[in-house]
């Protein structure tokens, strides 16, 4: 699908600011929304919106479908009668820079259980019947995955979170009888997580009906990889390579690379894709499907996966042992594509991309993506022919300063070599010898390119350094935690956005 000219921000919900220990649907979402039709961007592109599994990683959740609980918004359930105002105190480790994920998650469940209890006392008349309807329409709408997920959950708290084959037999191999069981025994503690996705859907609905409303469209994120301890491959498990236990006998990775001599291991159960393709591939179709009832635009995350994955036996400790297998390539794209139409989906199309990979985002008309961090090398007349250089783009494509796995520009300018630092300047035909103002040159080049989509980083907008990136691959811990705060955005910021909008046809 050919994207229409525009730009837009990166920046996950989580990083927001507000008073509860992490950003959330609440008003510095509408604020930030403001904030980008001020800059005439039309594009808000998140991480993905599950929950967050080891290392607080958003692409480890606990299922395909369902939401964050952190990102709802508490001031909200106060404001409907379900939470008291004292109940909003801060905690005592709060910070406005990061996120204490080990302060922030204990205290803002105990605030939705609280909710949850107030909201099904009915004959207290704290939940009005019209909000009782719209909770059990939502439950029926859902109930394809809610149900499970709601069950999952349950299951998994009370066997303390432990992995699911490990659960008792009867749980573990979803004998219906033990399942039943579970329900009868704890259906408030179902109810609670259902009711936490209602509130989820219900407040993401209205900020993305918000930010559309004002000519802003949100890019959402979808993992081709989805945790083991999720509602779905514990639903699911023949749709995943698992052994007679249920546990994972491959899992998902990279090969060693330039930036990891040993890969990135992540432990992902890896996809039985002759039992999707048995099956039309119903469950991907179903997972895009809900996908875009979230979001405007999907980008989907290792689109080199479905051309070949790299396979790593699950008792290796790294990624090294592994080998390349074949993906299910054209064959599920266009099941995709039958069932739901020609969709707007960017396919990130970055780490080892060969030919087929290649011809399989072309067959379907995907938009690429090229960071320019990665288009400047020693300044050798090969590095003219580097696909991430601007003058080598395709009109089809979108550009990055960064994603939300590389440094901000600040920071790596500050790593870079002398070398590589002149390349940058003679390319750019850039005066910034001191590399204070690196992020416009670099913001500005994205813009002017002829990629029909580019995007910035806040972090890149703002000119932080690195010790501001979201996320490192392969550091299991402090990252996913970055926020930023009001005082920090300058009127300068959308105003030169504005202008580079209006300079190069992205307004």
């Amino acid at each position: 699908m050919i994207f229409p000219r525009s730009s837009g921000i990166l920046l996950h919900p989580t990083s927001l600011p507000g008073p509860h220990g992490s950003g959330d649907f609440g008003p510095s979402a509408y604020h930030f929304v403001d904030w980008l039709a001020t800059a005439q961007q039309k594009l808000w592109q998140i991480l993905p919106l599950g929950g967050i599994g080891p290392g607080n990683s958003p692409y480890m959740s606990s299922s395909a479908f369902a939401g964050n609980l952190l990102l709802i918004d508490l001031a909200n359930l106060q404001q409907r009668g379900w939470l008291d105002a004292a109940d909003l105190l801060a905690g005592p480790d709060f910070s406005d820079a990061r996120v204490n994920y080990a302060t922030v998650v204990p205290w803002r469940m105990h605030r939705l259980h609280k909710a949850a209890q107030v909201f099904a006392q009915t004959s207290a008349h704290a939940a009005s019947a019209e909000d009782q309807a719209d909770f059990a329409a939502f439950c029926q709408q859902h109930a394809s995955w809610l149900d499970d997920y709601a069950l999952f959950m349950t299951v998994a708290e009370l066997q303390d979170w432990q992995d699911w084959c490990d659960w008792p037999v009867p749980l573990a191999q979803r004998q219906e009888q033990a399942l039943q069981q579970v329900r009868n025994d704890n259906a408030s503690q179902i109810a609670f997580w259902q009711f936490c996705q209602w509130c989820f859907f219900s407040q993401w609905k209205r900020l993305k009906h918000y930010a559309n409303n004002r000519s802003i469209q949100i890019v959402g994120d979808a993992p081709i990889f989805i945790a083991y301890q999720s509602a779905e491959v514990w639903a699911r498990p023949e749709l995943f390579e698992l052994d007679s236990d249920g546990r994972a006998t491959v899992v998902a990775g990279v090969p060693p690379d330039f930036f990891s001599a040993t890969g990135q291991r992540w432990g992902n159960p890896l996809y039985r894709w002759g039992a999707h393709a048995d099956e039309g591939y119903a469950w991907w179709i179903e997972r895009i499907r809900r996908t875009f009832e979230l979001v405007d635009i999907v980008r989907i995350d290792h689109f080199r996966g479905f051309a070949g994955y790299w396979e790593i036996p699950a008792a290796e400790p790294t990624a090294v042992k592994g080998r390349w297998q074949p993906g299910p390539g054209a064959a599920l794209f266009y099941a995709i594509r039958d069932a739901l139409g020609e969709l707007p989906i960017i396919a990130e199309d970055l780490g080892v991309i060969t030919k087929e990979v290649n011809a399989l985002r072309r067959a379907f008309d995907l938009p690429g993506m090229r960071i320019l961090q990665f288009a400047f090398g020693e300044g050798a007349p090969d590095d003219n022919a580097n696909p991430y250089l601007p003058h080598n783009y395709e009109a089809s494509t979108v550009v990055y300063t960064g994603t939300h796995d590389n440094d901000t520009t600040q920071g790596w300018w500050a790593d870079i070599s002398p070398a590589m630092r002149q390349h940058v300047l003679d390319y750019l035909d850039s005066s910034e010898l001191d590399g204070h103002g690196m992020h416009w040159e670099l913001i500005r080049a994205a813009c002017a390119s002829v990629a029909n989509t580019a995007i910035h980083p806040l972090q890149d907008v703002l000119g932080l350094g690195g010790e501001h990136r979201m996320n490192c691959p392969g550091q299991a811990e402090g990252y996913w935690e970055w926020r930023f705060h009001w005082d920090q955005v300058e009127p300068l910021h959308a105003a030169r956005l504005a202008q580079f909008g209006r300079l190069y046809g992205r307004g």
